[in-house]
């Protein structure tokens, strides 16, 4: 199994974005959308601009 976006509909109605791992374990998931297009469009977002996103720990110590 590949690494893989899905979008489903949670109890609210609203669509989310789940990225599963390889081995299937659930990497990230998104916030709520109204529209199935607006994550469509985060998931596009995310593979376009992440090769560039920095990393920022905020961790304490």
């Amino acid at each position: 199994m590949a690494y893989k976006f899905e979008i489903f509909k949670d109890k609210a109605g609203e669509f989310r974005v789940r990225f599963r791992a390889s081995n299937g374990e659930v990497m990230f998931s998104s916030e709520g959308y109204a529209a199935k297009a607006s994550a469509k469009n985060m998931i596009e977002s995310i593979k376009k601009n992440a090769p560039d996103a920095d990393v920022v720990d905020e961790s304490a110590g």
